[in-house]
């Protein structure tokens, strides 16, 4: 059973639970039929109002928090009620029963504002429920995201183990590596870099811009080694670096899906890098041609993985769109700084 049908079932044991009251109240204190009746008829009409309430005035307009609409909304269901009442009490009940509610001199201002009192059970009953489960759900989903953020400390806790036993014997290796060759050497303090800023923790997550930046050139750097000249890839920066805080390695599953699945050797169609910053806005985007000849079939960081980090970090202050057309591939990613 899921949790829309649990809310169901509730919803049906708490009105048979509310008109079982009600008949019982008729079998203890010996009700006429026309007091029962009536209380009938008055409980389905709050019963009304409850889910005008619950289903559309709250979630619509409540979330929106626009007031005005909001009492209207509310004003509206107490006006509902006053005329279902009227048809059913006061025209429905005499045609079939010969009685009705109010007396004939009754006027409609007092049958007005008599009635308004009597809407506000049903409509505060609705209000009171709906909060009720919106807090819920809230305190559900920060379950969640405490769940998933311990998670993925765990992860990282477990990768660790393998960049702190590669940094340490990378150190080594460029002690032996740098009088034999300078680019080996200079090779191997790039990639001991990239571990040693893969292994960097902070409170809150985040790093410097300038350091993610830095990352993305050794990445770069370490992955041209292996094509040499015949690298093309254009990595642009627009805006000034100055202390912006990003979380880290948010940047390089772009341009590591870019270069694992792109064409980097063909100076026609390079692998393009842009990095704009504007106040507290950063935007990314990374574009690449498609390799037709892909010949690795692992997927690499998914998208899925990417946009559920960012959803964590980032929850609806930023923007990651994919355009591919078989021949292009473009990821742009908007986000605020801070």
């Amino acid at each position: 059973m899921n949790a829309r049908q649990k809310k169901i079932g509730l919803h049906l044991l708490g009105w048979m639970l509310y008109f079982g009251y009600t008949l019982l109240g008729y079998f203890i204190y010996n009700w006429k039929f026309n007091i029962l009746m009536l209380k009938f008829s008055s409980d389905i009409l709050c019963l009304v109002e409850f889910y005008s309430c619950y289903l559309l005035v709250l979630p619509f307009w409540m979330k929106r928090k626009n007031w005005l609409m909001l009492g209207l909304g509310i004003l509206g269901v107490m006006l509902l009620y006053t005329c279902l009442r009227y048809g059913i009490e006061e025209t429905i009940f005499p045609i079939l029963f010969g009685f009705r509610n109010y007396g004939e001199g009754t006027t409609l201002t007092y049958y007005f504002f008599d009635n308004l009192y009597w809407a506000l059970p049903g409509i505060v009953l609705g209000a009171v429920v709906w909060f009720f489960e919106v807090t819920l759900e809230k305190e559900r989903e920060n379950r969640t995201l405490k769940q998933e953020k311990t998670q993925a400390e765990l992860a990282f806790l477990k990768t660790q183990i393998n960049p702190h036993f590669l940094y340490n014997t990378l150190n080594y290796l460029y002690s032996l590596a740098y009088p034999v060759s300078d680019k080996l050497g200079g090779a191997i303090i790039k990639l001991s870099d990239l571990m040693r800023y893969m292994l960097h923790e902070s409170k809150d997550g985040k790093v410097e811009l300038q350091k993610e930046v830095d990352y993305l050139h050794n990445y770069l750097d370490i992955y041209r080694l292996r094509f040499e000249d015949n690298f093309f890839v254009n990595f642009n920066i627009q805006g000034q670096v100055n202390g912006q805080r990003v979380p880290a390695l948010v940047l390089i599953p772009f341009v590591e899906n870019a270069l694992k699945h792109g064409v980097v050797d063909d100076a026609a169609a390079p692998v393009t890098i842009n990095l704009q910053l504007q106040k507290d806005r950063l935007y990314f985007d990374v574009s690449n041609r498609i390799n037709q000849n892909q010949k690795d079939q692992t997927t690499g960081i998914g998208l899925p993985n990417i946009r559920r980090r960012l959803d964590l970090i980032y929850p609806g202050r930023y923007s990651l769109d994919v355009q591919e057309d078989g021949q292009q591939y473009k990821t742009t990613l908007k986000l605020q700084t801070v």
